[in-house]
């Protein structure tokens, strides 16, 4: 299948597997390099830098075109910017890394079938990414059954690591149990007891409505209704007008065109006027905040990640990261979108697997197992690599605790309201592996 998003303008500068030889890439002028993605995978000369080591192959799966392809495609930033460093620091254990991209169309049946091809034709030694999460556990099943790691880049429905977790499968980053537990005496204590829940009715958003069923009853609330959205709804009117009733917030768990789309129709309706807005952040991401304008002032979300240089984090590793992402993404929108969570988990994820791979002495998929070893358990620092800050993966389920941002839209920007430390997001694991 011919990949059609290689022809798009966004991604004409970028370097993947099967755009060029080796040999023509080796041929690029210096002043081409200097184009972002042409050195993206390996450093030119090619040679010099690893001599005849044998790349990794890392697949990556993201939606390049339908329903999720905006995030798609800042996810893909995100990995090809730490791959982009890992090359020019050495490597991974001497040898680069070659990024075999599939864009998986936003639908979990041709997922499946690019996760196959990955493991299967082109032999991938472990892979990353994902994005939507019925394509996530669509997927799952493949690399488990082919032996092989996935740090999953985005993918945030809760049963990835609870009933449906897999020795093979790594969440490097928050769920939603986790951000409720963080949000919920905020939502519960300083802006109301009662909540309307509304969610994308597929996998990720009745995971994340349940999470917040539990956590807001837990901290004395009351969730009176809950309205179901189907994924891609263009016009939200017909499901927004049904929402009435005696309560004091609207909780709103959406993400990309659907989170525009949910906020535009509740903002239209007068539901903003008459009802505190609260959400998850994705809502909220800084690519959408352009187009929502006043619609979203006064949001409150919860997010692992927000671009804002207020403590704590106005470190150098966040400045460094966020001056990379914001050149980065101008190449695929000249209006210079600030990062947003789907850049820096993916980021983080392909540092993930650096370290793993460097602990364990990664070879290919014969030492599957070690990686794993590796991997379980491993906790990390703020620094170059983990910008977020520093996080732990849980040996039990494969599933990263970090700390949370609680966030306010002024002015269609993020300001910080609270920052709430990992260990103040933990909940006791759910997963038995198979």
């Amino acid at each position: 299948m011919v990949e059609r998003w290689h022809d798009e303008a966004w991604a004409t500068h970028m370097w993947w597997s099967g755009k060029t030889t080796r040999r023509k890439f080796l041929a690029l002028s210096s002043a081409a390099a200097g184009a972002v993605g042409a050195t993206m995978l390996v450093p030119a000369p090619w040679r010099e830098a690893f001599g005849q080591s044998k790349p990794y192959k890392v697949g990556v799966l993201q939606p390049l075109s339908g329903t999720g392809a905006a995030g798609g495609k800042t996810a893909l930033v995100g990995t090809q910017m730490a791959v982009e460093r890992i090359n020019k620091s050495g490597g991974i254990n001497g040898r680069p890394i070659e990024l075999i991209v599939a864009d998986y169309e936003s639908k979990p049946d041709v997922g499946r079938r690019k996760a196959e091809k990955m493991v299967l034709e082109d032999k991938v030694d472990v892979a990353e990414g994902g994005y939507l999460s019925n394509v996530c556990l669509a997927c799952m099943p493949v690399f488990e059954e082919n032996k092989t790691v996935w740090m999953i880049g985005v993918c945030l429905d809760t049963t990835i690591t609870t009933t449906k977790c897999s020795r093979y499968v790594f969440r490097p980053f928050d769920y939603a149990p986790a951000q409720a537990v963080a949000i919920s005496p905020y939502l519960v204590n300083k802006m109301g007891k009662k909540w309307h829940i509304a969610y994308l009715d597929y996998a990720w958003g009745q995971s994340t409505r349940d999470a917040y069923l539990q956590q807001i009853k837990k901290n004395g609330g009351e969730v009176v209704e809950t309205t179901g959205i189907p994924l891609g709804t263009a016009d939200m009117a017909p499901f927004v007008s049904k929402i009435t009733g005696s309560f004091d917030g609207l909780f709103g768990i959406f993400f990309g065109a659907n989170a525009v789309n949910f906020t535009n129709a509740i903002y239209d309706l007068g539901l903003t006027k008459k009802y505190k807005y609260a959400g998850d952040g994705a809502i909220a991401e800084s690519t959408h905040l352009p187009a929502l304008g006043q619609k979203i002032e006064g949001f409150v979300g919860i997010n692992r990640y927000i671009p804002v240089m207020e403590p704590p984090l106005n470190t150098p590793y966040h400045k460094k990261f966020f001056d990379q992402a914001v050149a980065a993404l101008k190449q695929i929108d000249p209006s210079g979108p600030l990062p947003d969570r789907y850049v820096q988990s993916n980021f983080e994820a392909m540092n993930f697997l650096k370290l793993g791979m460097q602990k364990s002495r990664f070879r290919g998929r014969e030492d599957t197992m070690n990686l794993i070893e590796a991997l379980e358990g491993l906790d990390v620092k703020e620094s170059d690599d983990f910008p977020q800050g520093d996080k732990t993966i849980r040996k039990e389920d494969h599933q990263a605790f970090l700390r949370e941002f609680i966030f306010t839209v002024k002015n269609n920007k993020h300001k910080l309201l609270e920052t709430i430390p990992k260990e103040k997001t933990i909940v006791p694991p759910s997963c038995t592996f198979a």
